[in-house]
């Protein structure tokens, strides 16, 4: 058995073996550095490094790249000299000779080169055969067939290449080549359009072409394996397809006879199958959903461009909307893929958001036209709806149809609106679109001025009604019954449908915003609608307030109808002031009901999201009235105006959490205190800075008596600065000696204050105030005797001076110190 020493002893042990490791270490370091100086002092100089080898700025593999590329250049641009230039120096046998000779012998080489592993320079031989051939072709064109149209020859020659290259790519020998084959499908993208061009087709026959060539591309692209084959295909049809899409849509759209536009749909039809053909391809999954929208959106533009030309221009956006809208039918074909249904969904909700946007001129004009009339108050009452909306702004063409556009995506939506995911983004749309509607509906009817007024106040009415219906039916109802279960918490009772139904998502708008925002938004033309004349201002402003003072009683509304109808009531006191003959400074005080309104609110409101919104109407109001009051520069009832407004933050800081506006309040108390001195032309500034520094004085005093510790800066600071500072400023510059005599006994009774009662603040004021006040008292005297000593006088002074500071130094900083330790200790 292993024996364990104790403790004590194993430790021991282990110390002395540290010990001597801790020996043996420093003996083995220095035995090494005696080695290593050693060693130095005995190796040889050491040569230089040396220096390193440049590093090659282009790899091999594209230093032939470069060459091949290059030599292949050359040789074309050779061939081209000698088929331009040489060629009428030799006759017909001889030319046929040496250019058939050069073109098949640099066609064959490839062959051997691809034998022996030469792939790179192979591509560029077989480049520079391609290169020929078309040589070729172009020479055949010169020497034969000069008196050959050259658009139809071009057609056919490059049909010919098309072949001849494919051919050549698909040979066993050179099927390794990666040029022929593109190269082949590039040249293949001319012969249709071109034989249609030489045909002298018309622009439906060219564009047909076009497309034809899209689809073979789109075919091509589809069945080949991926490759530069099919990189080339796959851009032909995009490119091709793009071009020919363009020109049947530009077709359709200028088509003026039902002959015209049939022939413009047939296209886009086309275009439409081939993009539907290639979106149900497995090959094209990734693309199957933008093909799909695609093909969605050509079959709405083939179906409305057909029907537009034999209906009046205002049904237009109309004809193209109910196509997309019954493009979707589609999807209920169960065969179609999924991806295809999804395309076809999004492209009719393209079509709705299209025509949503051709509306918009329409309903901008309604919201923000009426606007104008606040540069024509009271001018007259207009001719209709119209008229008054459009007042500065030409009315859109072609829109009578605007209102059933915004109707018909309104009931897709409420339709839509049967899926619960989808549920409170539908009905936020509907209810946007149903206001829309009713908003332009009056203007494009032409309704009677006054009509249009009640329309728009039923809007207002109806959106504010759904924002509280919307309410009650999104949030669960909470009762205050106990449970049998838990006596103390509430019972929570859920409406029949879930409330995630019609939840909206995160960040996205719930339908009770929306329509709250929504009657916000149709009052505000309403409003400025009724500025036509007296009457209709009056009424309008007082349902106004009526309506969303009413709105208010649901909490949840409260915080933007509060503020809306108390501004709304602001208006109408101004409305009627005017009415009643009123000058704007009596007018003021019938808004100032409006702040007083919003205090009593603001007290009694519970929920503090609406508190702050009301306050801040509130005192825009009060002050719109401070405003009103200062225009016609009427001091006293300014000063009035400014007091009572005073007396409305009061009590508003009888709230203890507002008491901070007791602050507003004195300050508005000491404006209106100093608008009634200057009513009555008092010049002294005391009497303007002594209303002020009473009341903080005795503030002051309060708060230092319920806390000892404040300090004097800031319970009497600010009052003792107030009066004193603008005095010693105004006795600078007074020539009689009563403000200054005052001015001193008033700053030597607040020094003796501050002594007597150890406080900082009035000690110093006063102290430096009273220096300055018997400083400016003494500056006349002080003047004659330094203009009757002689200059050197001064200098020896100020000499004197120093040697005294010199000598005394250590006592003055001593003084110093026991000075402001003194002064430290006050408080």
């Amino acid at each position: 058995m292993t024996h364990f020493p104790p403790p004590a002893e194993e430790l021991r042990l282990l110390d002395l073996e540290l010990r001597q490791l801790d020996a043996r270490r420093a003996q083995l370091l220095h035995r090494r550095a005696w080695l290593v100086t050693a060693l130095q002092a005995a190796a040889p100089r050491s040569a230089p490094a040396p220096l390193a080898q440049p590093r090659p700025e282009a790899s091999a593999p594209r230093v032939q790249n470069v060459l091949l590329v290059l030599g292949g250049v050359l040789l074309t641009i050779a061939a081209m000299a000698f088929t331009l230039v040489s060629w009428g120096h030799m006759g017909i046998a001889g030319r046929a000779l040496v250019l058939g000779a050069v073109t098949l012998a640099v066609l064959a080489a490839p062959v051997p080169l691809l034998k022996r592993g030469l792939r790179s320079t192979a591509e560029s031989v077989a480049g520079l055969g391609l290169v020929l051939t078309m040589l070729d072709a172009y020479a055949l064109h010169e020497v034969g067939l000069a008196d050959v149209d050259a658009t139809g020859y071009l057609a056919a020659a490059s049909a010919v290449l098309a072949a001849l290259w494919t051919a050549y790519g698909l040979l066993p020998h050179t099927s390794e080549l990666r040029l022929p084959l593109p190269a082949a499908l590039l040249a293949a993208q001319l012969p249709l359009t071109l034989w249609a061009v030489a045909a002298d087709a018309s622009l439906f026959g060219i564009t047909a072409a076009v497309l034809v060539t899209a689809g073979f591309d789109a075919g091509v692209a589809l069945r080949v394996p991926a490759g530069s084959v099919r990189i080339t295909a796959v851009i032909g049809a995009y490119g091709m397809g793009a071009w020919g899409v363009w020109a049947a849509g530009w077709l359709s759209w200028t088509a003026t006879g039902p002959s015209a536009a049939a022939r413009a749909a047939a296209l886009l039809l086309l275009a439409a199958g081939i993009a539907v053909t290639a979106a149900w391809q497995e090959a094209a999954a990734k693309q199957a959903l933008g093909l799909s929208v695609a093909a969605g959106l050509l079959t709405v533009a083939a179906l409305g461009g057909t029907a537009r030309p034999v209906l009046p221009e205002a049904w237009t956006v109309p004809v193209y909307l109910v196509c997309g809208i019954a493009l979707p039918a589609a999807i209920w074909a169960d065969r179609l893929p999924q991806a295809l249904r999804d395309g076809l969904t999004r492209a009719s909700a393209a079509v709705q958001g299209l025509a949503l946007l051709w509306t918009l001129p329409l309903v901008a004009i309604a919201l923000v036209g009426p606007v104008a009339w606040v540069e024509q108050v009271w001018s007259g009452t207009p001719g209709d709806v119209r008229e008054a909306m459009a007042v500065d702004a030409p009315w859109p063409p072609d829109t009578e149809t605007v209102p059933v556009v915004l109707a018909t995506v309104a009931a897709v939506l409420l339709l839509a609106a049967r899926d619960t995911a989808w549920r409170a983004r539908a009905l936020t749309g509907v209810l946007v679109l149903a206001w829309a509607t009713a908003l332009v509906l009056p203007a494009v009817l032409e309704l009677p001025y006054a009509v249009g007024l009640v329309a728009l106040a039923i809007t207002t009415a109806g959106a504010l009604a759904a924002a509280a219906w919307v309410r009650t039916s999104e949030q669960p109802e909470t009762t205050e019954e106990p449970s049998a279960t838990s006596p103390e918490e509430p019972t929570t009772t859920y409406p029949a449908e879930p409330a995630a139904a019609t939840a909206a998502p995160i960040g996205f708008p719930t339908p009770r915003t929306t329509a709250t925002v929504l009657a916000l938004l149709a009052s505000l033309p309403l409003a400025f609608l009724s500025l036509t004349t007296e009457a209709a201002t009056l009424t309008v402003l007082a349902v106004l307030t009526a309506l969303f003072a009413a709105a208010s009683w649901k909490a949840h509304l409260a915080p933007v109808t509060a503020p809306a109808g108390l501004a709304y009531a602001a208006g109408l006191a101004c409305a009627a002031g005017a009415a009643a003959g009123w000058q704007p400074q009596y007018v003021a005080l019938l808004v100032l009901v409006v702040p007083v309104a919003a205090a009593l609110l603001a007290a009694r409101l519970g929920d503090a999201r609406a508190t702050m919104p009301v306050e801040v109407t509130g005192a825009l109001a009060a002050l719109l009235a401070v405003a009103l009051a200062a225009a016609p520069a009427d001091l006293p009832m300014l000063a009035l105006v400014l007091a009572l407004c005073g007396v409305i933050t009061a009590g508003v800081a009888v709230r203890p959490e507002r008491r901070s506006v007791a602050y507003a309040s004195a300050a508005l108390f000491v404006l209106a205190t100093w608008v009634r001195l200057a009513a009555w032309d008092v010049g002294t500034p005391e009497a303007y800075t002594l209303p002020v520094t009473v009341p903080a004085l005795l503030v002051g005093a309060l708060r230092r008596r319920r806390d000892p510790q404040t300090s004097s800066w800031t319970a009497y600071g600010p009052g003792l600065a107030a009066t004193l500072v603008p005095s010693l400023l105004a006795a600078w510059g007074d020539p009689q000696w009563t403000r200054p005599l005052l001015l001193g006994l008033a700053a030597l009774a607040v020094t003796l204050l501050g002594a007597l009662h150890h406080l900082q603040a009035p000690l110093l004021l006063g102290g430096v105030v009273l220096a300055l006040d018997a400083l400016h008292e003494l500056a006349p005297y002080i003047a004659q005797v330094t203009d009757a000593l002689p200059r050197w006088v001064l200098p020896a002074l100020a000499g004197l001076l120093l040697l005294a500071i010199g000598a005394t130094y250590e006592q003055r900083l001593r003084d110093a110190r026991r000075m402001r330790e003194f002064l430290t200790n006050m408080h």
